[in-house]
């Protein structure tokens, strides 16, 4: 593949040319949907802000293409973004495993917090299981953060990461009003694993028609030991930027041990992270992105309170294009996004 783009600090996927309004959503394909809601519920403070099921629905059997799809979800609203979790009946007797911390695939989102909010005994305090190496954060001097990496009662894996100071708060999109609305943890990624970071960048570059705005390529050393639990690891990462401050889209690739290739065919309705890009004109964008070779799974289908489709991307993660009902409601990007702000 041809690798025709630049980096820009500049550029962020809502000024995009194309209909494409945001990311709107992280997805979580769960199998006890009471179980998984409880642990985050209770470790972020997110509110329920909805729930919903489908079954004998036509409709349903189309976008997740396959026949008798009975889900329920709930959507949890953090203050910049929300976390849809789906439970499809058809998974209950799937066998759980941890998400290896080298992929491949989407393999988590981060919650972040100010030092002086506990993120880290929130969701202890649920359950999660610590990754890093001794069981404590790591804290990187040069960035002023500290990072764990843990695991939800699914395996999921999942990012923490307590931010100290408030010129990286003021970075990292950190409004005064979240911490005076009892609103600490916010969300600040879509994570993909990559056999191959720039064939994966260069695949987003089309689909956003943005450019991506960083790129590092290091050895992690003690920190890298520490945090994902590996001897001398190597990693190199890329990422775009997916409004002006508080998220990003990471695309990170080990290089030793290597990301794997994945072998596995994944669904709409398969275990795990998907996310999804809100879009103005789904017709339109649905034929632009189809034109670059990109296959769904269905056309755009009305299901709730948004007309969708699912596809895979390059390296077959799960994402669909979602076109709210009502374009400037509650459910919208643009309620928790600003276009000039956050």
């Amino acid at each position: 593949m041809t690798i025709d783009f630049d980096f820009d600090p500049n550029d962020v996927l809502v000024d995009s040319t194309t209909d494409i309004e945001g990311v709107n959503h992280i997805g979580l394909s769960v199998q006890n949907l009471d179980r998984v809601l409880e642990f985050y519920s209770a470790a972020t403070g997110f509110e329920v802000i909805h729930k919903e099921s489908f079954e004998n629905d036509a409709s349903a059997d189309i976008l997740f293409a396959r026949d008798n799809v009975k889900v329920r979800t709930a959507i949890l609203r953090a203050p910049n973004w929300v976390l849809e979790l789906s439970e499809f009946a058809h998974n209950d007797s799937v066998t759980l495993t941890d998400m290896p911390v080298i992929g491949p695939g989407m393999s988590h989102t981060c919650y972040q917090s100010p030092k002086d909010q506990p993120l880290f005994d929130k969701f202890a305090a649920q359950g999660a299981r610590f990754l890093n190496r001794h069981d404590k954060p790591v804290y990187s001097p040069t960035y002023g953060v500290s990072y764990v990496y843990a695991y939800d009662p699914e395996g999921n894996l999942l990012e923490m990461e307590e931010l100290d100071g408030e010129q990286l708060l003021k970075h990292a999109g950190y409004l005064d009003n979240w911490d005076k609305d009892n609103k600490p943890i916010w969300m600040s990624q879509v994570s993909l694993f990559t056999p191959d970071r720039d064939r994966l960048m260069q695949f987003y570059h089309k689909v956003f028609q943005t450019n991506p705005h960083r790129i590092v390529e290091v050895p992690v050393g003690e920190f890298g030991d520490n945090l994902f639990d590996i001897d001398n690891a190597k990693v190199q990462i890329g990422w775009f930027r997916l409004n002006r401050q508080s998220k990003v889209m990471e695309i990170l690739q080990f290089i030793d041990p290597p990301t794997p290739q994945s072998t596995i065919e994944r669904e709409p309705t398969s275990l795990g992270y998907s996310f999804s890009l809100e879009v103005s004109d789904i017709e339109a964008e649905y034929q632009r992105v189809q034109a670059l070779g990109v296959e769904f799974f269905s056309p755009p289908v009305k299901l709730g309170r948004f007309i969708q489709a699912y596809a895979r991307d390059i390296d077959g993660n799960i994402f669909s294009l979602r076109q709210p009902i009502d374009l400037d409601g509650p459910f919208s990007v643009k309620a928790y996004d600003k276009r000039g702000g956050l």
